[in-house]
């Protein structure tokens, strides 16, 4: 949210890197003695990724320069969707995910937009699964397609991974722009998700982590969703992870109600600490955000609850969902419970 991303294109992300190596190394040593090869290529202990780095990319951007070169995609609201495909170029020499080694960083490399429809791309290029990272507040397409590889690498995903981009000015007095572009975004990311489920063949289940004001639009999007085709989503849809929703708590509240089974599958990361979300709260006329209210007035409406009230590492706690290795590992719990 706003307080973040002040730092976050200077000395946060230098910081984070560093800080996730550390995190990760000691898991990276214990996980040592399991280290072998899958069917795709990939060691049981990292993520899809490191064997095929390629990011499926989602956007309702206004390209740049064709969405073939940087910064692919800008903050404007383009007339249609983009689909692509984003290469990515490893940390070090590709042989290890950020989350064993923590020496480097990922970076993006060729984007590729494509004419297929986003279930035929997905069946085209196969996995059990996807993971869906819809961004927050104040983010440049480049910034929030690592949040979403660093997500899932950290994590340590098996499956294809997607980036739900939707116009963002990445400036901190652009707080209204980018609210009324995340709502704007609703019924494309409906459409996208209705894609997917239209196709049988596209993927086993949809995981999606939504953080900070892209929660709301998510959250739109999944009303919209079940209002539609009511009982017959929430098959196809796994775990839906909210990191410090940026949405009012009479809001997520009325909405709940109206998503049937869809609000069981919720696991909402918060902390009454995120400075962040104190800021938007009080732009908001002084209401608790999601992210920032109470675990026992979350869990009353029925989802699940993280507190990351001790998470953080660092003044603003908006991020723990990247940033801290214990959140992630929660993370991967929903995921895999789901999965079960």
């Amino acid at each position: 949210m706003i307080v973040r991303h002040s730092l976050h294109h200077d000395s946060i992300a230098s910081r984070r890197a560093f800080l996730r190596g550390l995190a990760s190394a000691a898991g990276a040593l214990a996980l040592g003695g399991c280290a072998g090869l899958g069917a795709t290529g990939a060691r049981f202990d990292a993520s899809s990724l490191s064997a095929d780095p390629t990011l499926l990319v989602t956007t309702t951007r206004k390209p740049v320069n064709g969405g073939r070169a940087e910064p692919w995609f800008g903050p404007e609201r383009a007339s249609t969707m983009t689909v692509a495909r984003a290469k990515l170029v490893p940390p070090g020499d590709g042989r290890f995910s950020l989350a064993a080694a923590g020496l480097d960083d990922w970076r993006l490399g060729e984007i590729e937009p494509v004419s297929a429809d986003v279930g035929d791309l997905l069946a085209e290029a196969g996995g059990p699964n996807l993971l869906i990272y819809v961004h927050g507040f104040n983010q440049t397409f480049e910034a929030a397609a690592l949040d979403a590889v660093h997500l899932s690498d950290g994590i340590m995903f098996r499956g294809q991974t997607m980036l739900f981009s939707w116009p963002s000015k990445a400036g901190l007095f652009d707080y209204a722009y980018d609210r009324d572009s995340a709502m704007w975004s609703r019924d494309e990311f409906e459409r996208v998700l209705q894609s997917i489920m239209a196709n049988p063949g596209a993927v086993g289940r949809i995981y999606i982590v939504a953080h900070s004001m892209g929660t709301m639009l998510t959250l739109e999007s999944l009303r919209q969703l079940y209002a539609r085709y009511g009982d017959a989503v929430t098959s196809r849809i796994g775990a839906v992870v909210f990191a410090a929703p940026d949405i009012d708590m009479d809001v997520f509240s009325s909405a709940i109600k109206r998503i049937g089974p869809l609000a069981g599958k919720i696991t909402v990361i918060a902390a009454t600490n995120d400075r962040a979300l104190a800021l938007s709260g009080q732009i908001a006329g002084g209401m608790t955000r999601v992210g920032a209210a109470e675990k026992a007035a979350l869990e009353q409406l029925g989802v699940r609850v993280i507190d990351a009230s001790e998470a953080g590492w660092g003044i603003i706690n908006h991020d723990v969902f990247i940033s801290n290795a214990e959140v992630r590992r929660a993370i991967r719990r929903s995921i895999d419970t789901a999965a079960g």
